[in-house]
């Protein structure tokens, strides 16, 4: 029997995989490529005040597999799944980068940036500045920092890296204990930088419970417009629930993908507007 994968486990996985990209790649050279590069998209404004249809603003998801769903999509083309979806009404997409768990790649963002107009995420385990710098150098607008995978100094760190690359923060938080963490540094170290993250994946057992987001929403109701529901949402009632709660920003991969057509399964998803 297979030993259950963990956030400790890709953690400890990830800390090995910086190292040997760093001396695969210098920083120095990373910095070069992004001096030399475009300034990023606003994902920021794209998901908090982005027109998506009936006003649902969704981060919709490329990844090849995750540890508890298994291989997701045998015939994998992130690029034209990525087009599927901003033609569908997406206001971004989230990239997972990772390699060893995820089957991704760091080198999609710019293919799949090539491709849409629309910003994209680096979704990944970010724990060293090295993959911020990684991650602009590649194309991302944005990328996701999970705050049970860094102490409160690194998070403010990293914050402060992706602002002066002005690139977008996803800071994403599951438990109570992170939120509150988190809640209080909201808006750091400018606003319009980053967005907050509710993950209704629980990372030790990875069930889902969407209504996880609703009972966290107590805790940050003056947040609501930069609030992101992460993981679960599976049908129109899905999010019908959520925009009675004031929820209207969400990041979907899973439910997206196992469909023969992405797009039409966003079309489905949230063709009919709530009032």
């Amino acid at each position: 029997m297979s030993t259950p994968i963990t956030l400790q486990t890709i953690v400890e996985h990830k800390r090995n995989e910086v190292a040997s990209r760093q001396l695969e790649c210098s920083l120095e050279h990373l910095q070069k490529k992004v001096a030399d590069a475009p300034p990023p998209r606003n994902f920021f404004a794209a998901v908090s005040t982005g027109n998506g249809p009936g006003g649902i603003n969704v981060i919709a998801e490329v990844k090849r597999q995750s540890p508890s769903a298994g291989v997701i999509r045998e015939k994998y083309d992130p690029v034209g799944i990525s087009l599927q979806y901003e033609n569908a009404g997406a206001v971004a997409i989230s990239c997972l980068t990772d390699e060893r768990f995820f089957g991704g790649s760091l080198d999609t963002i710019a293919a799949i940036k090539e491709a849409v107009r629309i910003p994209v995420l680096r979704k990944d385990f970010l724990i060293d500045h090295y993959q911020i710098w990684e991650a602009r150098a590649a194309g991302a607008d944005a990328v996701l920092l999970i705050s049970e995978c860094l102490s409160e100094g690194q998070l403010m760190d990293m914050l402060i890296l992706a602002h002066e690359l002005n690139m977008t923060a996803l800071v994403e938080v599951h438990d109570m204990e992170h939120l509150l963490r988190v809640r209080r540094h909201v808006g750091f170290p400018h606003p319009g930088y980053m967005l907050l993250g509710i993950n209704n994946r629980d990372l030790a057992t990875m069930t889902t419970d969407v209504g996880h987001t609703i009972r966290m929403l107590e805790l940050v109701e003056d947040h609501c417009d930069i609030l992101v529901t992460e993981s679960g949402i599976k049908t129109p009632g899905d999010i019908e629930r959520m925009i009675r709660h004031g929820v209207r920003r969400f990041l979907v991969g899973e439910t997206l993908l196992k469909h023969e057509r992405p797009g039409d399964a966003l079309r489905e998803l949230v063709g009919t507007p709530w009032e």
